[in-house]
């Protein structure tokens, strides 16, 4: 259930990113700072693992290509959105043939399987946490919902769990937080962000890349 309880904070957090992005989601800036190189992701995620070519690889069995991918693709992005501690636990879960092709069949699922958008996330969530782990966990919110977002940001909505909540309080959403990943707390960001969406209809957000965009503005350090 959504519920705010200041009407004038939302105003706030609008104002404070207009503040910086006069021209709201197509301001030069915002492109170059938030936009651009998200999207650019996207695009080589559709270069490499579009659903075509998912679809190929796992019937070849090229489960380690498909990891080997997908960490690839997030790794040339000009600004990481994982932490080095998170990439290299996941290198290590997928080096073996067994938690390669758990994230493989896993990812596929959740991206391209049947049935309700639950049902794939927690059936994802289990499959993260089943990964091979040697020393740093797998299981966070950054790594479980990150390839969602590169891959289809019209859907998915990408974590960070300090900023996402800052911004959650600044702009007066009730977010339903557990720092162990639960498709409650991700069914809770899917209203945040399908609020502020519906708040900032008339700036015309394109995808959940501009709405990511905005929760980091309202809870990121780097916009105070």
């Amino acid at each position: 259930m959504i519920a705010r309880n200041d009407l004038t904070k939302p105003v706030r957090c609008r104002r404070k990113f207009l503040r910086y992005f006069s021209a709201g989601f197509r301001d030069s800036l915002y492109l170059d700072w938030e936009r651009d190189y998200k999207w650019e992701t996207h695009i080589r995620w559709e270069q490499v693992l579009a659903r075509p070519e998912f679809v190929r690889l796992l019937e070849a069995e090229h489960y380690s290509e498909i990891a080997a991918r997908a960490i690839r693709v997030e790794q040339k992005s000009r600004h990481s959105m994982i932490f080095s501690f998170e990439k290299m636990a996941l290198r290590d879960a997928v080096t073996s043939a067994s938690g390669a092709r758990l994230f493989a069949e896993g990812l596929y699922e959740l991206l391209h399987g049947p049935g309700a958008l639950e049902d794939r996330f927690m059936q994802w969530i289990d499959v993260i946490g089943s990964l091979p782990r040697k020393q740093t966990r797998v299981l966070t919110w950054p790594l479980t919902t990150v390839f969602g977002f590169i891959a289809q940001p019209e859907q998915h909505v990408f974590l960070k769990p300090t900023v996402t909540r800052r911004a959650a309080e600044a702009y007066g959403f009730d977010f339903d937080y557990a720092s162990r990943p639960t498709w409650r707390t991700y069914e809770s960001l899917l209203e945040f962000a399908a609020q502020v969406r519906a708040d900032l209809a008339d700036l015309g957000p394109r995808d959940m890349i501009d709405i990511q965009s905005f929760i980091w503005v309202q809870g990121s350090d780097e916009y105070e």
